[in-house]
């Protein structure tokens, strides 16, 4: 058996094993092509009508102050504002819910929980886990990562079988390109290479960054190519990590209290001084720390919300509001900003509405790949051997 025949005995096994799971994939990769606008457009009541010439917007803190009313501040965890004042502020409480908020107004819009929402939720756990619940979700998860995986092998023998074995100019058009006037396996042999050929690059893109995002060992792997050391888990942000605890404590003192109401006056001069330090900003998310003592955090957002290159974080100190230091994508090392492209790559966002539109066809063209390679593997053998 020669090495192209073996490869390609092994292609067909690995694509009939995994078609379902691809094609499973493939679907719920269409539906959640625009997902982002589809987001949006969901949330579309929650805008405010254009407002009077001499209205101006609230700032967080009375935002704040009308979310919780008599409640303490301290279960606000993060308030999000939109450069357009027309869009509602987002205000996330410690529980990990929502309130959507007018700015103008103060009033509370709802949770942001529409159906819409939960359908793409629901497809969204589909395609991560087989929308699985419980000790089962594990299950389900292995499966598609899995699959990924042996994805990422039908795409590299595929591109080695579809290499035309003549040079001739015929042979690279007739397998560059649809051809008219087939029928049968020939039809569904030309549009498999072809769709295969013109996605091989994206898919690679999509598949592998899949692969970053279920295993570390891949995740380890962006890092070394990078030049960095893998951080085993290690957070590219370690002010997170502390940032709701007394960083001058010690390991041996009793533990503290966070402080029941921290001051929030100066909410509205952090946002202001981080609007100043990015003139081209679309959204600021304030997030509270518990402590006094630790830093406010203003995640700045010059793009999408999904373009992690056009994102940073600035560090202002709670008692004088000065700002202290940068953290966020910039200050992330190689490997990082690797894995955060290839998190957002995966879903065409990082390129914005272009990359959503490539990663949205690519993924229609998978569907039709994972179907006419059954139609060709069920002639292979279940016609030939009727014929038989």
């Amino acid at each position: 058996m020669s090495l192209r025949t073996a490869i390609f005995w092994v292609h067909l096994a690995v694509g009939v094993t995994a078609s379902i799971v691809l094609l499973m994939l493939a679907a719920t990769g269409v539906i959640l092509t625009y997902e982002a606008q589809l987001d949006r457009w969901a949330l579309r009541g929650y805008r405010a009508d254009p407002p009077a010439p001499d209205a101006a917007p609230l700032g967080p803190d009375e935002l704040i102050a009308r979310v919780t009313g008599a409640q303490p501040a301290a279960v606000v965890a993060s308030v999000a504002l939109y450069r357009d004042p027309r869009e509602p502020a987002v205000v996330r409480l410690e529980d990990g819910g929502a309130v959507h908020v007018d700015r103008f107004t103060g009033e509370r819009l709802g949770d942001g929980d529409t159906r819409t929402r939960r359908f793409l939720r629901g497809v969204l756990y589909w395609h991560r886990w087989f929308a699985l619940e419980g000790e089962y979700r594990i299950v389900g998860r292995t499966f598609v990562a899995t699959a990924n995986l042996g994805f990422l092998f039908l795409i590299v023998s595929g591109v080695y079988l579809w290499w035309p074995s003549t040079g001739s100019r015929a042979a690279w058009r007739q397998a560059l390109w649809f051809r008219r006037g087939l029928r049968g396996r020939a039809r569904d042999f030309n549009w498999h290479a072809v769709l295969g050929f013109w996605s091989a690059v994206p898919l690679a893109v999509i598949v592998f960054s899949g692969a970053t995002i279920s295993y570390q060992w891949a995740a380890d792997l962006v890092h070394r190519l990078a030049g960095d050391t893998p951080p085993f888990q290690v957070s590219p942000r370690p002010w997170q990590s502390v940032a709701r605890a007394d960083p001058f404590a010690s390991a041996g003192d009793p533990p503290v209290a966070a402080d029941p109401a921290p001051p929030l006056v100066e909410m509205q001069a952090l946002a202001a001084r981080a609007a100043a330090e990015t003139p081209g900003w679309r959204t600021l998310t304030i997030d509270l720390p518990a402590s006094t003592h630790a830093p406010v955090v203003v995640a700045v957002d010059r793009g999408t919300g999904r373009q992690p290159s056009k994102r940073e974080d600035l560090l202002f100190d709670r008692a004088t509001g000065e700002l202290i230091g940068r953290a966020g994508y910039p200050t992330f090392s190689r490997g990082f900003k690797m894995r955060r492209w290839l998190r957002f790559a995966h879903t065409g966002e990082v390129y914005g509405v272009i990359g959503q539109s490539i990663a949205g066809i690519v993924s229609l063209g998978v569907a039709v790949m994972v179907w006419t390679g059954l139609a060709m593997s069920w002639r292979r053998f279940f016609r030939s051997a009727g014929r038989r």
